[in-house]
């Protein structure tokens, strides 16, 4: 018998490549469109994993500003490629005019940026059915964009979706998108009372194409490939934790999975392969639409801080609500995401603020409450306790070490770290691409 005869054979195991998840650890709107353009010099491939053209990302450098609402903010680093994954929804017009907007300022993509072959087409009958589904719902308004993304989403679950590879094919397309208007049509004058507008949608998709056939790829296997040669990955969230369809505030919430867990569904790389996860949080908080918000503040605060923080939606231009720092929240979305590292955007805003109060825990009818409430009903009957911290009224953009921020903000920061259990890897003073300090020794630094 031979000596090894018998035993099952095993494969010695590699060094994993590095791949990162960027997540809001709010309700959106965090910063993660600076944060991932920053890391996205340090990896190879910057991948988004979920939503639509209705999260918009800000990157400003170089004296320009640059709003992207689906392509990956990673594509603003040259030579960078940039994947969108199958689990988000397309919206093929919306797509062109992004890639026209990023020609123009002189960023070629084609070679760089890269498509599912399987994320979801929408439709103009996506945006007019969810205009009219918002618009009936009265004041129970959810406050979405009216992009379409909750519709298409609705027609991928009930399986009558149009995927990309189903638009690049003329034929099957010209077929299916045949049956689903005579269904949604049957929808719409059911519900709403009239049909809807679908003259010349064949001709006009099938330009749309022509246009961003050189994009798609299976971006899976591309993905998969790239990690097994050892090449780094980025993977962006859009949106944030409390707006995931699953653990945020249903029904005020997104359509998609926010959290980290959707990097596996919506892009096809297991999560075996994540070795690292960063959360994004503002030095304070904020939410669009309607909804529960637990720390919002009176309005004469609210509205200080959203002008110092120019708290306005990128894509719709919609006030933000806001509200001071909600550590309860924070550490329900360290738990969801499993977050390493975590990310403070917008110090400066505080800037000029006296105190500064930390909601630390939430009481429900005299009870101190220990896990996040499922249901909004009890969420926006909540009462935060707060802890009032000095703040520093002193100029933070500018500062490039943490030890030279004033006392008081490095007591406001180790605060939160503190109470999280979490390292806090990178302080955004303002934002420009360099209003950034990444402080020595942490995991985020490790990993640039």
């Amino acid at each position: 018998m031979r000596p090894d005869e018998g035993r099952v054979a095993k494969v010695a195991d590699k060094p994993r490549t590095k791949a990162i998840v960027v997540v809001g650890a709010q309700w959106g709107d965090e910063g993660k469109g600076k944060v991932v353009d920053y890391l996205a010099s340090s990896f190879e491939y910057t991948a988004r994993y979920a939503g639509g053209h209705n999260a918009g990302h800000t990157v400003i450098f170089d004296g320009h500003r640059y709003v992207l609402q689906l392509i990956p903010s990673g594509i603003l680093r040259p030579e960078k490629k940039a994947v969108i994954g199958a689990g988000t929804v397309v919206d093929p017009a919306a797509l062109v005019t992004e890639l026209d907007n990023l020609k123009k300022s002189g960023i070629e993509v084609r070679g760089r940026l890269f498509l599912s072959n399987r994320a979801h087409v929408i439709f103009p009958y996506h945006r007019e059915m969810d205009k009219a589904a918002e618009s009936a719902r009265g004041a129970a308004k959810i406050g979405t964009t009216s992009r379409g993304i909750g519709p298409a989403y609705e027609d991928k679950m009930a399986r009558r979706g149009i995927r990309v590879c189903e638009l690049l094919d003329t034929e099957r397309f010209e077929e299916k998108l045949e049956r689903v208007i005579a269904e949604k049509n049957a929808i719409s004058q059911a519900t709403y009372g009239h049909p809807l507008e679908t003259a010349g949608l064949l001709e006009q998709y099938l330009e749309l194409a022509a246009h961003i056939r050189g994009l798609v790829v299976d971006t899976g296997v591309l993905l998969n490939n790239a990690l097994d040669k050892g090449e780094a990955v980025l993977f962006e969230g859009a949106q944030g934790t409390m707006l995931d369809i699953d653990h945020g505030t249903y029904p005020f919430v997104t359509s998609s999975n926010a959290t980290s867990g959707g990097v596996a569904t919506g892009l096809g790389v297991a999560p075996t392969r994540l070795t690292g996860v960063v959360g994004v949080t503002k030095a304070y908080t904020t939410r669009v639409g309607s909804g529960p918000f637990p720390t919002e503040m009176p309005d004469l605060d609210a509205e200080a801080v959203r002008e110092r923080g120019k708290e306005f939606g990128a894509v719709t231009g919609r006030p933000r609500r806001c509200g001071w720092l909600d550590l309860f929240e924070l550490r329900f979305a360290k738990m969801l995401n499993g977050i390493d590292s975590l990310v403070v955007t917008k110090l400066d805003v505080f800037d000029a603020q006296r105190e500064i109060k930390v909601c630390t825990g939430y009481r429900y009818k005299g009870q101190q409450l220990s896990e996040m409430p499922a249901d909004v009903e009890t969420l926006g009957q909540v009462e935060p306790e707060y802890k009032t911290l000095p703040g520093w009224q002193k100029s933070t953009p500018g500062i490039r070490d943490v030890m030279e921020l004033p006392l008081a903000a490095r007591d406001y920061l180790n605060f939160i770290s503190d109470q999280l259990q979490v390292e806090i890897g990178m302080i955004s003073s303002g934002p420009e691409r360099d209003a950034t300090i990444v402080p020595r020794g942490t995991k985020l630094a490790s990993w640039l």
